[in-house]
């Protein structure tokens, strides 16, 4: 599935990922393959990938959280989501 993440300044990510855990207001949220379409505001927290690898020029933005099961975060302070035919946009701040 692909996934782009944006801020008002600059693209953070745009990639092919296994995977996606978001921070929902209500709580944590996991987007995976064949997900249903979704439309959901984010709090604060940690957008993980989950990849094998992030690429030139968006690693500068990530910490790598585990190494075996390849996760990538991103901490945001709120945001939205939208996902839908295996494709997903996040708008973060």
């Amino acid at each position: 599935m692909n996934i782009k993440i944006l801020t008002p300044e600059f693209v953070v990510f745009e990639g092919e990922v296994k995977s996606v855990l978001l921070p929902g207001n209500a709580g944590e949220f996991h987007i995976m393959k064949n997900h249903a379409a979704i439309v959901s505001s984010l709090g604060f927290g940690k957008i993980r990938l989950y990849t094998n690898e992030i690429s030139e020029p968006y690693a500068k933005y990530f910490t790598k959280e585990n190494e075996k099961d390849s996760v990538f975060s991103y901490a945001i302070k709120s945001g939205v989501v939208e996902f839908n035919h295996e494709k997903g946009i996040i708008l973060a701040d």
